[in-house]
């Protein structure tokens, strides 16, 4: 019981943090690929896969079908996805920074030096 249920929470977890979720679209891309094929008998699956993943996006009318398909399009608000969309960078200037040492601890002995040594001597007779 204990492994099916962390079978389960570990499955729920991967589907909702990463693009796992991706593959449940599998479905949708092979009904959309048997229906190019029936346009195009003579498709192959990676002429199909090069057709929606390879270049820019083309609207034609199938444009919604395709953007269902397995990481198409970003659905998921956790993921994050990075895209240069500044071309022009500002120059950084330098900033010099100086070091100055200072000295934060300092050795400062408060007890006199003869009260201690009197602990570690012999006992005397009196």
């Amino acid at each position: 019981m204990k492994k099916h249920l962390s079978i389960l929470f570990l499955s729920v977890y991967l589907l909702s943090v990463t693009q796992l979720v991706e593959l449940i679209k599998l479905p949708v891309m092979v009904e959309h690929y048997v229906e190019h094929k029936e346009q195009n008998p003579n498709l192959t699956v990676l002429q199909f896969l090069c057709i929606h993943y390879q270049g820019p996006d083309v609207f034609d009318a199938d444009y919604a079908k395709d953007m269902k398909l397995p990481f198409k399009s970003h659905t998921n608000i956790s993921s994050v996805v990075f895209y240069p969309l500044i071309q022009e960078y500002e120059t950084i200037q330098k900033v010099n920074f100086t070091y100055k040492k200072q000295n934060l601890y300092t050795y400062c002995f408060a007890y006199s030096s003869i009260s201690l040594s009197s602990i570690w001597q012999p006992p005397r007779d009196c």
